[in-house]
């Protein structure tokens, strides 16, 4: 079968998203784990989300699963087909429809799947993706940070959010949190979540390793935290022009393993896309810098 003359197979199905967009770009960069670990400190300072997870979930048994589940979904919208995304959106849903919590703080019940908490936990996730991503040294002009922002509003809408009440553009996400930070806070949830990303539990032949190379990364993942999200927290972290240093260090080292290599790790997502689509669909940070004029149109939700 041929190619067009981006490199990607006529007739293919490019899925939500596309080589075409700033998500298919960025969404293959291997600091996008140290973005999951920021989301996750992140989406536990709204006394809500969190306990929305801790009353429906063993946090502490599965978290890693968790991380992987959360990264195999974000990986199936981003590079699967359209039915695939679709299909992985509609098992989220059913999920959430069926769960409630508590609150910790009046004792209501609330269904997890509330439109306030889907935005929450979705405008969290955009900023940090968005955040570590161009802190860290992947090269997104302003206009394809907004496209970036654009583009996820797909994504919200898969979780159950209409996308005209999502923030379009970095401005509009930026106004989001200046909305919602008096109703954020720090409490159990909230540390006990600070607390395990600090040492998660390994099996013991682990814990030598774990102890070594752990801290660096959810340190930099936390470091990588606004300032008022530290303060809720109560702890400090390293002045901002080190964690930027740090992050642009970290994401130059891991560039540096082929990429070929680091997306052989299940579940396989950008391989399979690859195949599907052509040789043109490999993502890159570069095909920023040269496809500046397509990548910076408006996008679409």
């Amino acid at each position: 079968m041929g190619t067009t003359a981006t490199g990607s197979r006529p007739g293919a199905d490019p899925g939500l998203y596309g080589p075409s967009s700033v998500t298919w770009q960025c969404h293959g960069d291997p600091m996008m784990w140290i973005a999951g670990l920021r989301a996750l400190y992140l989406q536990a300072l709204h006394p809500r989300a969190v306990r929305g997870v801790m009353e429906n979930s063993d946090f502490r048994r599965d978290a890693w699963g968790r991380l992987l589940r959360t990264a195999d979904f974000v990986g199936t919208l981003t590079y699967g087909t359209t039915e695939a995304a679709e299909r992985a959106g509609l098992r989220v849903r059913t999920i959430h429809r069926s769960l409630s919590a508590t609150d910790p703080d009046t004792g209501e019940r609330f269904p997890v799947d509330d439109p306030e908490l889907l935005l929450w936990i979705h405008c969290a996730q955009i900023d940090s993706f968005l955040h570590v991503l161009r802190r860290s040294g992947v090269p997104l002009t302003p206009a394809q940070a907004d496209r970036y922002v654009d583009e996820n509003r797909v994504n919200a809408r898969l979780v159950g959010l209409d996308p005209a009440g999502v923030p379009a553009d970095t401005a509009g996400l930026a106004a989001y949190f200046d909305r919602i930070r008096p109703g954020l806070a720090a409490g159990p949830d909230a540390l006990a979540v600070d607390d395990f990303l600090r040492g998660p539990p390994v099996p013991a032949p682990f814990v030598r390793g774990r102890n070594l190379l752990w801290p660096p990364v959810a340190g930099l993942a936390y470091g990588s935290l606004p300032g008022w999200a530290h303060r809720l927290y109560g702890r400090p972290a390293p002045a901002p022009r080190s964690v930027t240093r740090r992050l642009r260090l970290t994401g130059h080292v891991l560039r540096c393993i082929p990429a070929g290599l680091r997306w052989q790790l299940p579940p396989g997502h950008i391989l399979k896309a690859m195949r599907r689509m052509g040789p043109g669909s490999r993502p890159s940070p570069y095909t920023l810098r040269t496809s500046a004029a397509i990548l910076d149109r408006p996008g679409r939700a």
